[in-house]
């Protein structure tokens, strides 16, 4: 099958049309039935329920969606392998969307709706009393909300490509806005371009943390198959999900995570780079998943690896290492933590900046500065999106542009692996009160092609951390850690390893008008002169979590 295939099949499975299972009700099914599922607030959600043949009770597997719980036709044969297998498969939509009564604010209700609904499904006398749910994207987010509420009958999980918190994965990542995902995933549930809510400066207040998965891992008890893409927009909220509840959950989560990174993202990748095999088979694994925990079957799932993961590789080089599935009992591998120094001329290596011995010595290796003009950022190309074009796209378009600064390593004599979460520690200023700075951890080809693999942003008032904002002083010299997510990688042979910092990355992220007031107003948006300086006294670098250096292929003749 052509890649391109595999992929439309894929989004076609792992997306709204996959993870809710929905269809009519069929010949293959013993009985189809909707209820309306009262709340504990007296509001009746529309719930399909699809029964297997036979005497029950049987265990459940339910998905809550605001897309829709009939939303497309043809589903009976997606629901055949749960109902023949012996579970009631129950789809529901959310709380005001669809046929469901009430009204609908996006995850806020759905831990209290999740609850209610699981114990309705407990109480019912054709099942047995044991829950799991299955969903990705929204549909992931209400399985971790039900989860995080505590109800007692949810017994496990299977959650694809979902965020763990509102603020620092869909929301505010670095504390700036996800433009481009929030404006237009609201405008595609209906709501009217005037009635958007316009950005403004968020702090990581309480509003976020009731919602974040975070504040709930010891409290959470359900054994969880996390599974994500590096190119994914909720990438390291999957993986957050994961340690959090395999290192901190409640006693019955605590050990029984599994955590599956492929070389995807929420819908085809784009770019030249074509990885073999990039996608895991879960739907079995999903199936033998339900099978133990909620029929108790000894099946052994339980005792594979915690964690399968992907390992990028070079695409133009079938003899390179990577483009392969590896797997780990922990996460993050255990890794050495190798920081690469930003040095003038554009250079990048593991050399830290030299001692300068005297005045005249500091000036050629101290800072760059370049010029940032919110009315002209930096156009997004490729990265972590959903709205827009995603993946390992080429950088070249926008890397020549004046206001991109640009740190290449030499050409790797032998091929570098990193496997893990990637910082950037930056030394910055400013001579506005506000800006922002955005980092790209680049792939670079032999033959030029600078490919992306990671790049997040990062707001300077928020250096203090995210839950209070601080203006910046002109010229004052801050350090700062920009957060670049986890990512499993190969830097072949012959390749570089480079880093672009700019101010901006529009429309992925909101561009910053450089001032203290709202960011969407560019009323009165100013330029502002942002410096990287990279002295002995201001190391900048980037640390990267290398767990292999593959040696160089002897020469002909050797």
């Amino acid at each position: 099958m052509a890649r391109s295939a595999r992929y439309r099949s894929f989004v076609g499975r792992i997306s709204l049309a996959l993870v809710v299972l929905v269809c009519t009700a069929t010949a293959a099914l013993a009985e189809f039935k909707v209820e309306m599922v009262p709340m504990r607030d007296g509001v009746k959600l529309a719930t399909n329920l699809f029964f297997p043949e036979g005497e029950g009770p049987w265990p459940v597997v339910l998905s809550r969606t605001p897309y829709g719980k009939g939303r497309a036709a043809s589903r009976e044969e997606k629901e055949k392998p749960y109902t023949e297998r012996g579970y009631v498969r129950v789809v529901q939509d959310c709380r005001g969307r669809h046929d469901s009564e009430g009204e609908y604010r996006a995850f806020i209700d759905d831990m209290d709706d999740g609850y209610d609904t699981v114990e309705w499904i407990a109480a019912q006398p054709w099942s047995t009393g044991k829950v799991g749910m299955i969903g990705g994207s929204a549909l992931g987010i209400t399985a971790n909300h039900a989860a995080m509420s505590g109800a007692p009958h949810l017994v496990c999980n299977v959650v694809f490509v979902s965020h763990g918190s509102s603020y620092h994965n869909s929301g505010y990542p670095g504390g700036v806005f996800l433009k481009n995902l929030n404006e237009e995933w609201l405008r595609k549930q209906g709501v009217p371009p005037a009635d958007v809510p316009r950005p403004i400066h968020r702090v990581y207040d309480d509003s976020f943390r009731q919602r974040d998965i975070e504040h709930y891992f010891d409290k959470m008890q359900v054994p969880t198959i996390n599974i994500g893409g590096w190119y994914d927009i909720f990438s390291q909220g999957n993986i957050d999900c994961f340690t959090g509840l395999q290192y901190r959950g409640g006693e019955r989560a605590r050990g029984n995570q599994k955590l599956i990174m492929g070389a995807i993202g929420h819908g085809q990748l784009r770019g030249d780079l074509k990885y073999p095999n990039p996608m895991y088979d879960f739907e079995e694994l999903s199936l033998r998943w339900f099978d133990h925990w909620l029929k108790g079957e000894d099946n052994g799932v339980e005792d594979e690896p915690a964690v399968r993961y992907y390992l990028m590789g070079d695409t133009m080089d079938d003899d390179a290492p990577g483009n392969a599935w590896r797997t780990s009992d922990v996460w993050p591998p255990k890794a050495t933590e190798t920081a690469y120094y930003l040095h003038s001329g554009g250079r990048l290596s593991t050399q830290e900046p030299p001692k300068a011995t005297n005045v005249a010595d500091i000036a050629p290796e101290s800072s760059d500065t370049f010029v940032y003009d919110p009315r002209n950022p930096v156009p997004t190309v490729g990265g972590n999106n959903l709205m827009m074009p995603l993946g390992p796209m080429d950088q070249r378009e926008v890397s020549s542009r004046p206001d991109v600064l640009k740190y290449e390593t030499e050409p790797l004599s032998e091929a570098v692996e990193i496997v893990g979460p990637v910082v950037a520690k930056l030394a910055v200023s400013t001579d506005v009160e506000d800006t922002d700075f955005m980092v790209k951890l680049i792939d670079v080809y032999p033959n030029g092609y600078e490919a992306l693999m990671l790049d997040q942003a990062f707001r300077l008032r928020f250096r203090e951390g995210f839950n209070r904002m601080v203006k910046a002083e002109p010229g004052q010299v801050y350090e700062i850690d920009v957060d670049l997510w986890s990512t499993a990688l190969v830097f072949n042979q012959g390749h570089k390893i480079a880093v672009h910092i700019s101010s901006s990355n529009s429309p992925r992220f909101e561009a910053h008008s450089n001032t203290w007031k709202p960011v969407s107003s560019m009323d009165d948006a100013v330029e502002a002169r942002n410096t990287v300086h990279h002295s002995a006294a201001f190391p900048s670098r980037i640390v990267l979590p290398v767990t292999k250096v593959y040696d160089a292929p002897a020469e002909a003749g050797d």
